[in-house]
């Protein structure tokens, strides 16, 4: 008898019960607990939970998820044939611990049920084609690489791109959807915690989203499973509650280091740059768990997110990743410190999806932002030789400015469908004679979007009211005097050439 009740129950159940004889940190070595499962979840003496990570022909060893380590000799018994965890709604709008505890203080959480942490992936059978578009607030995504719902999309760059920004916004414009938001954290700072929650209280965007939070202090085997037992809360919404949900995961390079110590650490054998030989399983076993049903007609929204040093996206980890998703937004450094934020490469970022979800019109601007964006790029080197440039490339040097002016946001600065279209179709149109109050425009557009029609009617109108109202009304510039009768008129090159004889003229005077 131990002084756990629900252990003792377990064994007086006649569940499976096995001696620990071995520990090395969180690894530990248990002998007499066959027929026992993989991923099996373990109970021991003190009441500390673990899970069946290797089964071998006289042992197995079993990954410790408490805080204090067992003693060698206690006992330990099978508590459920897989590893579960708690889900519930009423986990939304909190921010919770790997082993689903509260963090933020604001009392126990209610758990509807238990789900598998490690469940399979919808078969192909019970999916659907992807038709609808996940708004994601930022206009540069939006517009050029379109999320569906359902869709898996990767987020790569360097470190400080701006990767988890650009996350946060994409959770920040759930807020007023019918979308739920989960947001793994794994093997963060606490000051990067710190931030998101405060984001998401600021913008009244926690109401909507789950944070689920493993730190740096935490061990490996928490981190490991964080990206797991956020899908399982967010399957819970989407497969028994039938609600959209988005998961991000920031990021899942965190995730493939702690596995990779994980592995080299209980023995199996190296690969590429150390990584086990089951990486792109782990991967894409949790990925390809996102997805549109056919019985709900409900999605799963999968973001992952990836470490890519020094803007290698060629890397063993990105093209893992990319290989298993249906697009990628990468970020650039130099984009992000020269010309806007967030710094989508709009050169290497693809969306295979989701320009399938675009109305014309989007398609369209698209179209016509991808061939600004470029004529913009070639009058700069034009502009650099510092020749006189034709007033095509002036007015590509001048649209591409008011471009990216209006393609910078920051978080919580999001723009939905009608105010993005209203917007760049002005951007898009602008003459080199016309001066556009980039501020002005994105204050304006809230009011205008709101009279929109749904079959865009009025749009023509509504986007002239618009560009008057956020037009810079230039001063026009005062006419030349008129040269006298027989005279050569007096131009500014003319001007400019008696100017440099009169210097010429005072200076050999000064010489003389």
């Amino acid at each position: 008898m131990s002084d756990n009740k629900h252990f003792d129950q377990l064994v007086a159940s006649g569940k499976p019960v096995g001696e620990v004889v071995a520990i090395d940190r969180f690894m530990i070595k248990v002998k007499g607990m066959q027929p026992c499962n993989l991923h099996a979840l373990i109970m021991f003496e003190d009441g500390s939970k673990g899970y069946v990570h290797h089964i071998f022909d006289t042992y197995m060893i079993i990954l410790h998820l408490g805080t204090k380590s067992v003693r060698v000799g206690s006992a330990c018994v099978l508590q459920y044939e897989q590893l579960v965890t708690k889900v519930g709604m009423d986990f939304v709008g909190r921010v919770v611990s790997v082993t689903g505890e509260p963090l933020d203080g604001k009392g126990p959480i209610a758990a509807d049920g238990v789900l598998p942490v490690f469940s399979p992936a919808p078969m192909l059978y019970e999916r659907e084609l992807l038709d609808k578009p996940l708004e994601t607030g930022v206009t540069v995504l939006d517009t050029l690489f379109a999320l569906m719902r359902g869709q898996r999309i990767a987020v790569l760059g360097d470190g400080k791109s701006g990767k988890s920004t650009l996350a946060t916004q994409l959770a920040i414009n759930q807020k007023n959807t019918d979308i739920t938001t989960v947001y793994v954290m794994i093997a963060k700072r606490r000051t990067d915690i710190d931030t998101l929650i405060s984001r998401l209280e600021a913008s009244d965007a926690l109401k909507k989203t789950i944070v689920v939070v493993s730190t740096m202090s935490d061990s490996l085997v928490q981190s490991y499973l964080a990206p797991y037992v956020g899908c399982a809360l967010a399957e819970y919404i989407w497969q028994h509650k039938d609600q959209d949900a988005l998961i991000i995961y920031d990021d899942l390079t965190a995730h493939a280091h702690a596995y990779r110590e994980m592995a080299l650490l209980t023995g199996s054998s190296p690969g590429r740059d150390s990584y086990p030989g089951d990486m792109f399983y782990v991967h894409s076993s949790l990925l390809e768990r996102a997805g549109k049903l056919n019985r709900n007609h409900k999605t799963l929204t999968s973001i992952p997110m990836v470490f890519a040093a020094s803007g290698d996206i060629a890397a063993y980890l990105p093209t893992n990743v990319m290989s298993i998703t249906d697009g990628q937004w990468i970020l650039d450094m130099k984009i992000f410190r020269d010309t806007m934020r967030p710094a989508v490469n709009a050169g290497l970022s693809v969306s295979r999806v989701g320009g399938r979800g675009q109305t014309k019109r989007q398609q369209d601007q698209a179209g016509a932002l991808f061939k600004a964006i470029t004529a913009h790029h070639t009058a700069q080197e034009f502009a650099r030789f510092g020749s006189e440039l034709a007033v095509s490339a002036q007015t590509d040097l001048v649209r591409g400015e008011l471009l990216y002016k209006l393609l910078n946001q920051i978080p919580g600065e999001n723009y939905n469908f009608k105010e993005q279209t209203l917007m760049l179709d002005i951007a898009l149109n602008i003459s080199i004679d016309e001066q556009i109050n980039v501020e002005g425009l994105k204050k304006n557009v809230r009011e205008m979007a709101v009279k929109l029609k749904d079959d865009d009617s009025n749009f023509d109108q509504l986007r002239d009211e618009l560009k008057k109202a956020s037009l810079i009304s230039i001063a026009a510039k005062p006419a030349p005097t008129p040269a006298a009768p027989g005279e050569p008129a007096n131009t500014d090159k003319e001007k400019e050439k008696d100017k440099k004889k009169d210097d010429k003229k005072d200076k050999e005077k000064a010489a003389a």
